[in-house]
């Protein structure tokens, strides 16, 4: 089955508690942590929800043997900040529109390298 990576991009300050309770629920309890889940119906609707505030997509094998490589073998993972920003609007606007939010699809293993 297939793996996705979602990393809250997103402060919580001022967030609705229903997001606040879904983030909790996927093991996402602050900026930059990246948790690795399974590509079912119920992730993806939880993922759904909470798009507004983080970004999600498919990482393939290499980026999830490099980041147990570097931060160990857990559920979910602190990140550092990426080198060279989130991207050419920031974190305000969707990744379609050049920002950092939502879904990015395999663009996803960039991120996740300049962020280790």
């Amino acid at each position: 089955m297939a793996k996705i990576a979602v990393i809250l991009v997103r402060g919580l300050i001022g967030a609705n508690r229903n997001i606040k309770d879904t983030l909790k629920m996927l093991n996402i309890h602050r900026r930059n942590v990246c948790a690795i889940l399974e590509a079912n119906k119920n992730m993806l609707g939880m993922v759904n929800k909470v798009r507004n505030y983080a970004t999600f997509g498919e990482i393939n094998e290499e980026t999830l043997k490099l980041l147990k490589q570097k931060k160990g073998d857990s559920k979910y993972y602190n990140l550092n900040s990426p080198r060279k920003g989130y991207g050419r609007k920031g974190i305000k606007y969707d990744f379609v529109n050049g920002g950092a939010l939502g879904y990015r699809g395999d663009k996803i293993n960039d991120l996740i390298k300049r962020m280790l």
